[in-house]
């Protein structure tokens, strides 16, 4: 199903190749993101995500979308806090134009002041956008508790103050820095030959030196007690997100978190959708989710509730995590939740799209290529059991940080700090 090159200067390719698609998806991974900035350039990451869009060696800015969108393609990109993707989906016969104007961005761009200027002040509007949104505001809270003074816990995009300030030597240093073959990989989906993608890499990227000297500042997260943020802002509705450390991406019981998130608040069925909306009203949306990163991980519950809801919605929650730590899942969770999490996955690597960000986001992270069959097969190993006891690890009340984002009183403040236990 899956094939893997890498060439002298260590840059990988990874492709699928699926006959009865009309499509190619292709991504360019880089092995970088928020994590590895200094606070005097936070947010470099995603400013260079911004930055290398105006224009490349070869292509101006416009000429980037034109030659994409102008064949029915669509381009875009995206950080998180450990890499940046750039990437598009065309027609399978514009796949040598499209790899030419991505490769020629990631690359070759040209990083003018002119520009830097400019985008900084569209990257200040967005950071105040996501900063109004409570429903994404509340988890930077969030990771501010979790890893307090550590790169992970500040935001990804950066400041206004960082980004005012961000030059575009800063933004040239960085690229120089990260974007180099061996930290990168080149994935594609769709009806293509792996052996012409491999030699399009070649031709454009070949010659390109390696280099391999990244880092970064590990997540030592020690907690003796839980802890609370709260953020007063008046608006109709109180958000909340509920935090603990989970499991980096190659702790052996990922997936069984991945089932017991599931279970909890995965979808409409789960326990939290069922207790805290549909039988007591508390809630209009609530869902649960882990992440996974290099070294740490997270498990969050996150809702959005009534105002004078937010101490009985959170009594809640701690209740129906307290009942599945102490008596685990039924059979019928249990099967529900591994069925689920393997449908939502074949359903996705139907796209070209969503398989082709699976299986780059894969290498980049591990360097190695999952299966479906592997990933059957882990879920299968799965028992009840094994959901109790990572039940048992995870939902440490010490462990547990309470974020809060709205028109909160005194009072409520003083209810969610005991219901936590946070003296």
């Amino acid at each position: 199903m899956y094939r893997k090159d890498v060439l002298p200067n260590n840059l990988r390719v990874v492709t699928h190749d699926v006959k009865d698609r009309d499509s190619i998806s292709i991504g360019f991974w880089v092995g970088v993101g928020g994590r590895y900035e200094e606070d005097r350039i936070k947010g470099a990451a995603h400013f260079l995500e911004h930055i290398v869009f105006k224009g490349s060696q070869k292509f101006s800015c416009e000429e980037i979308k034109e030659k994409i969108e102008g064949v029915g393609g669509a381009l875009n990109a995206f950080t998180s806090e450990e890499q940046t993707c750039f990437y598009a989906k065309i027609p399978s016969k514009h796949l040598e134009q499209t790899f030419d104007v991505l490769a020629d961005m990631v690359f070759f761009p040209k990083i003018f002041p002119k520009d830097v200027k400019k985008e900084s002040t569209v990257i200040v509007e967005e950071i105040k956008m996501y900063r109004d949104l409570p429903q994404y505001f509340v988890l930077e809270l969030l990771d501010q508790l979790l890893w307090p003074n550590h790169p992970l816990g500040k935001s990804l995009a950066g400041t206004t103050e960082t980004v005012s300030g961000m030059t575009s030597q800063d933004l040239k240093g960085f690229h120089q820095h990260y974007y180099a073959p061996g930290n990168i990989v080149v994935a594609a989906c769709g009806n293509l030959n792996h052996k012409k993608m491999v030699d399009l890499t070649k031709r454009k990227l070949g010659s390109i030196k390696k280099k391999e000297e990244w880092s970064f500042i590990k997540a030592d997260h020690i907690q003796a007690k839980p802890s609370t943020r709260f953020f007063k802002k008046d608006i109709e509705q109180m958000h909340l997100a509920l935090g603990m450390p989970g499991y980096a991406e190659s702790h052996p019981d990922r997936y069984v978190l991945s089932m017991l998130s599931t279970i909890l608040g995965g979808n409409m069925s789960s326990r939290l959708f069922v207790e805290v909306r549909e039988k007591h009203g508390l809630a209009y949306s609530i869902v649960s989710s882990s992440k996974q990163l290099h070294d740490t991980g997270v498990f969050m519950v996150r809702a959005g509730v009534d105002n004078q809801k937010i101490v009985p919605a959170t009594d809640l929650i701690l209740k129906v995590l307290k009942k599945i730590k102490k008596e685990g899942t039924t059979a019928g969770e249990f099967t529900r939740a591994r069925d689920y999490l393997l449908g939502q996955l074949l359903l996705g690597l139907e796209d070209t799209m969503d398989h082709m960000l699976w299986l780059g986001e894969g290498v980049i992270s591990k360097d190695k290529i999952r299966t479906l069959s592997s990933i059957i097969h882990e879920f299968e190993k799965i028992t009840m059991k094994d959901i109790k006891r990572v039940a048992e690890q995870v939902l440490n009340e010490k462990n547990f940080n309470l974020a809060v984002v709205g028109p909160i009183t005194d009072v409520q403040e003083k209810e969610l700090s005991r219901l936590l236990d946070v003296k």
